[in-house]
């Protein structure tokens, strides 16, 4: 995870502008992950990535959405490249024929990361209203990881590959 924000000097307009960013990362990093694996049923590790995309460009428009009520359109002094990882997913964390469960467990690690992120973040922020939103933006988080807990219950318990049989390439004997 790489972050160059001095947590100090945020007022509430970076803050969101911020934020809006680490959603829209992790909704592109889950897009991608769906398109390099490649939907084979439905309910696979495409398709969990895929709804993931949606939640985290859900999340990002309403983030945008108030952002608009409050700043209108003030340029953002707050850009992509100050943002590395961190509500996104590791870019090597896809594999081929990834079972479900292994792509919950994926974005699990990724909303525990964004829990991290926003309570580290605390201690040094200044101003009232971005540490208001921070606390909520981490107690956001740890609700993620409270409806990814028991979407668990959908999916066989197993990080194996999720390969039919007729899938399997085995070299001869």
């Amino acid at each position: 995870m790489t972050v160059q924000v001095d947590f100090s000097r945020l007022d509430l307009q970076d803050a969101l502008d911020l934020a809006v960013l680490i959603e829209k990362e992790a909704e592109e990093r889950y897009l991608w992950f769906a398109d390099m694996l490649g939907e084979r049923y439905p309910g696979d590790a495409a398709d969990f990535f895929a709804m993931m995309a949606r939640n985290e460009k859900r999340h990002g428009e309403e983030l945008a959405g108030r952002r608009r009520v409050l700043f209108g359109d003030a340029p953002s002094r707050v850009t992509a490249d100050m943002i590395e990882d961190v509500e996104a997913p590791g870019s090597g964390s896809p594999r081929p024929f990834m079972s479900p469960r292994h792509a919950l467990e994926v974005a699990m690690d990724s909303e525990i990361k964004a829990w991290e992120f926003f309570d580290q973040a605390l201690p040094g922020i200044a101003d009232p209203a971005v540490r208001e939103l921070f606390e909520d933006l981490r107690d956001e988080e740890a609700m993620h990881q409270g409806l990814l807990e028991k979407q668990k219950a959908k999916y066989p318990d197993t990080m194996e590959p999720d390969v039919d049989a007729e899938d399997v390439d085995t070299p001869a004997l």
